[in-house]
């Protein structure tokens, strides 16, 4: 018998962070998140996704045992401002019972129909910087702090429940020897002057902090016109940069800027931490942090989390800017091997600025869509 529970205290919403940890145990690909940071993820009082969305959490049980989870999602944004009536789900994990997530699906319907809404889209969370997409390839690539691993049935489940692929998502990879400077360090000399701009680099985090709203705007420009996206709020630009960019390299924060010190494109890379994730077991304490700190200092492994320029300068090659100051970043690093987080499937654009890299398209994963 399957029986479906709200999680709504500390200790349930702690159940359900901790499911994967069994669902996954033993496998060398999955990498687990901090135990404490998801809990502040899914408390209201805490995460300002909240502020336009509500959310609840589900556990299904098989008889004593926890069998699935499953977020149902509305982002009042999405609903109203850009009148799509999608109701979302997130953080989904089940076992190989189909029943099990029809179970769970149900709730989202429930939350989908309860509001009027016109179809249900996941895996997915609040916002365009929360983890996106079911894995359908790449399941022997270790994952990312930023995107969820899952078994390859969880496509299936989903299809044989009528959902249909909505949005596709490459992610790829390319050894550090592949980056030849002569690909951009002519144009960057160039549009530097063309359009009389200039990198910005940062040795501290105190001195990337002044710029953080201007980049997080410009991040909100830069990509309004994807069909998925949904602006960060001036909250949510708080809540991202204390949390955040203070546990970022400095050194791999990287923005140009115009005459008049206008932000006009933005960088951010980060160390892999998956092995140190594997290693502190969603733990910080006793040994985790010190893991995540060895591997933010001597990894050589990065990965490329945002990039942004904004719409007036695109395609006016100012990203050879930004790579240009990579490419010396990362030689004085050691820098092996990079890689880059989920990227739309039809956003050439973007894709367009790493073919001189050649890049090897390693992992693909999407969301299902289905309309209620």
């Amino acid at each position: 018998m399957i029986t479906i529970k709200e999680a709504k205290t500390k200790s349930e919403l702690t159940d359900y962070i901790k499911f994967p940890f069994s669902l996954y145990k033993n496998n060398k690909y999955w990498v687990p998140p901090i135990i404490v940071d998801e809990l502040e993820t899914f408390d209201k009082t805490k995460n300002p996704a909240f502020e336009n969305a509500e959310a609840y959490f589900y556990i299904a049980y098989k008889g004593n045992e926890i069998a699935g989870r499953i977020a149902a999602i509305i982002n009042w944004s999405e609903v109203n401002d850009q009148q799509k009536k999608k109701v979302r789900f997130g953080w989904f994990d089940v076992i190989d019972d189909i029943e099990v997530t029809k179970a769970l699906l149900e709730k989202v319907y429930e939350l989908g129909r309860k509001n009027n809404l016109e179809h249900v889209e996941g895996p997915m969370g609040f916002s365009n910087l929360d983890k996106v997409g079911v894995l359908t390839e790449g399941f022997d690539e270790i994952g990312t702090m930023i995107t969820w691993y899952n078994h390859p049935y969880y496509a299936r489940h989903f299809e044989q429940l009528g959902y249909r692929v909505e949005k596709e998502y490459l992610e790829s990879k390319f050894p550090f020897e592949n980056v030849k400077p002569e690909f951009f360090e002519k144009a960057n000399d160039l549009v530097k002057r063309r359009y009389q701009l200039s990198p910005l680099n940062f040795k501290t985090t105190k001195e990337v902090m002044p710029h953080v709203d201007k980049m997080f705007d410009l991040f909100n420009e830069s990509y309004a016109s994807l069909s998925s996206f949904v602006a960060i709020s001036d909250i949510q630009k708080e809540y991202f940069k204390k949390k955040y960019i203070s546990f970022i390299n400095p050194e791999f924060i990287k923005f140009v800027e115009d005459k008049d010190h206008n932000i006009v494109a933005f960088s951010i890379v980060m160390p892999s931490f998956s092995e140190a994730l594997q290693k502190s077991k969603g733990k910080l304490f006793p040994f985790g942090f010190l893991h995540l700190l060895k591997a933010k200092n001597q990894s050589k492994d990065m990965i490329f989390y945002l990039i942004g320029v904004h719409p007036d300068y695109q395609n006016k090659a100012v990203t050879a800017i930004i790579f240009n100051e990579y490419y010396h970043t990362f030689k004085e690093k050691g820098v092996v091997n990079c890689f880059r987080t989920p990227e739309l499937a039809d956003n050439l654009a973007i894709h367009n600025l790493w073919k001189h890299f050649n890049p090897v398209v390693h992992k693909r994963r999407c969301t299902f869509l289905k309309n209620l």
